[in-house]
């Protein structure tokens, strides 16, 4: 959704790097195209003004003047007011201290709220509770049977006593619905209210009867991030009518420009809890500010990554790849489906790897990654026997085409397949016996638990000079022979250490050549040095 505003941020502050100072006008110019950006972003005119306003005034300052880079130092203030505007930290649902916790959700239709009281639920119950949705919009067609259905999917119950189509009372649906939860004990109550193709005094009217009769521990908003600039109206009528503690953004994941997301806070005080990112019921994600301000200026969102990785990947089965891994054993391709199967859980790829920081220059790439590559690759493991999986080695042409064929793929496909793995088993592998740090990756430590000697395991050794034919040269080398072993037993101390007595004798020979004053057998004389002297007695 902010993906255009992204893009615009980022040329802007593009154009800043490499300046060691900014001037007067370099500020105006960088404060008008965010003004621009922030308005073709559909935030709302005096939002986008208090903005800027603030912008200007840090950048004009002391911050910027006196830092060492002030082109960072302008995005860390964009990115300070950023949070400020979304809502400084996060703001986690009020749970009250005696069950049941009273949620009522208000909004126009269209907005989502049915399909996100179902989401809302999933969330609750995988936090541990056990929450109940109650269908009190009797007004829209089948608006019952679709809170049904969506609790269904949730693994949720529902409480839903009137048929709807515009028969009962939604007021007393709410009232007998904390009686409900208190009998089945139920710890969540989530009240689906009615909505209207625009603000009316039917709406609000309905709405405050059930707020006083239920009197909800949290009233929600649920606005569409696609209307724009139409939210903060919205939201200050319910604001007005109702009361409103907090924001629910559902369709984030669409690519309108997302200035209702950048409105609705500095509009009318209310903190965005939670954020819809898709359609599936798991798609609920809680709305962190800093974390929101990060994905818009390009900074990548990795805390957001990592609690879906760990939500995603099994601990015991994480803690047995950990283990194998270090005690050397190979990787198999079950394992790597075990893998992949989760990478899937978290969603989908490129949307996993937009989190990461940098990712807008690659964004027309990441559009394109198709994510039934995945389905594909799963399909052809899981037409391989177990010995197939374990050993890709046994894959000869024959058992290929049948893979090939029981996976409904081509055998270059197959053969792409085992080719990547096997380049990725002998990375694993060299990373675990190399010694010299990652492969491919200059400059990088060693391990733990390598040593530094296995840098040389593996090289063959020299190979020895064979004897002469030359009787003349027989004789020379067996000289050269005979003065060497000298020198190495001269080197040795009474205590068996060599080190430092050879350091000497070699330093020792260097200046009696340099001095002129070599013996008959290549030697220093006896009034050389100490070093020398000590070595004719150790050979003596």
């Amino acid at each position: 959704m902010f993906n255009s505003l992204s893009d615009r941020l980022t040329a802007t502050f593009k154009g800043l790097r490499g300046k060691g100072r900014l001037s007067e006008a370099d500020i105006d110019e960088t404060v008008r195209e965010i003004r621009r950006a922030l308005l073709e972003a559909d935030v709302s005119l005096p939002v986008v003004r208090t903005f800027t306003t603030r912008v200007k005034e840090r950048a004009m300052g002391e911050e910027v003047s006196s830092s060492l880079n002030p082109a960072q130092q302008v995005v860390k203030i964009v990115n300070e007011e950023l949070i400020v505007i979304l809502g400084g930290e996060t703001r986690n649902l009020r749970l009250a201290k005696k069950p049941p916790t009273v949620i009522m959700l208000l909004g126009l239709q269209g907005a989502g709220k049915t399909t996100l009281a179902g989401k809302l639920a999933k969330y609750l119950a995988n936090q541990g509770h056990t929450p109940v949705l109650v269908a009190a919009d009797l007004q829209r067609p089948n608006a019952v049977n679709q809170l049904q259905i969506v609790a269904e999917r949730a693994g949720v119950p529902s409480y839903a006593p009137e048929p709807g189509n515009g028969v009962g009372d939604p007021v007393k649906v709410a009232r007998d619905s904390l009686a409900e939860a208190e009998r089945s004990l139920y710890d969540v109550v989530i009240i689906d209210t009615a909505g209207r193709l625009a603000i009316d005094e039917e709406l609000m009217g309905q709405a405050k009867a059930i707020r006083d009769a239920v009197e909800p521990d949290e009233l929600l908003l649920v606005i569409d991030a696609m209307i724009g600039q139409d939210a903060v109206q919205t939201a200050a009528a319910f604001q007005d009518g109702v009361g409103v503690d907090g924001v629910i953004l559902t369709k984030l994941d669409g690519d309108a420009r997302g200035g209702a997301a950048l409105s609705v806070r500095e509009a009318t005080g209310a903190p965005i809890m939670f954020a819809s990112v898709g359609e599936k019921v798991e798609d609920l994600e809680v709305f962190h500010p800093d974390r929101m301000a990060s994905r818009i200026l390009d900074m990548g969102d990795v805390l957001t990554l990592i609690e879906q990785a760990e939500r995603a990947f099994d601990a015991d089965q994480a803690q047995r790849m950990a283990d194998k891994v270090a005690r050397g054993d190979a990787f198999t391709l079950e394992e790597f489906l075990e893998q992949m199967q989760a990478v899937k859980k978290m969603g989908s790829l490129g949307k996993l790897l937009g989190m990461l920081p940098g990712m807008a220059e690659a964004r027309k790439q990441l559009e394109q990654i198709d994510d039934r590559e995945l389905d594909r690759v799963a399909a052809i493991i899981h037409s391989m026997t177990p010995q197939e999986r374990r050993d890709t080695k046994v894959l000869n042409g024959s058992r290929r085409a049948r893979i090939a064929k029981g996976a409904g793929v081509q055998v270059s496909d197959v053969n792409n397949l085992v080719d990547r793995f096997t380049e990725a088993q002998k990375m694993m592998k060299r990373m675990r016996s190399g010694g010299g740090g990652m492969p491919g990756v200059p400059g990088m430590p060693p391990m733990p638990g390598m040593s530094k000697k296995a840098k040389g395991k593996g090289k063959p050794p020299k190979a020895k000079k064979g004897r002469s034919g030359n009787p003349a040269k027989r004789a020379q080398h067996a000289g050269q022979d005979h003065r060497a072993e000298g020198r190495h037993a001269g080197a040795v101390d009474h205590d068996g250490s060599a080190n430092r007595q050879t350091v000497a004798v070699h330093v020792c020979h260097r200046a009696a050549e340099q001095a002129g004053r070599e013996g008959d057998h290549g030697r220093p004389e006896a009034g050389g040095c100490e070093a020398t002297r000590h070595r004719r007695r150790a050979v003596a």
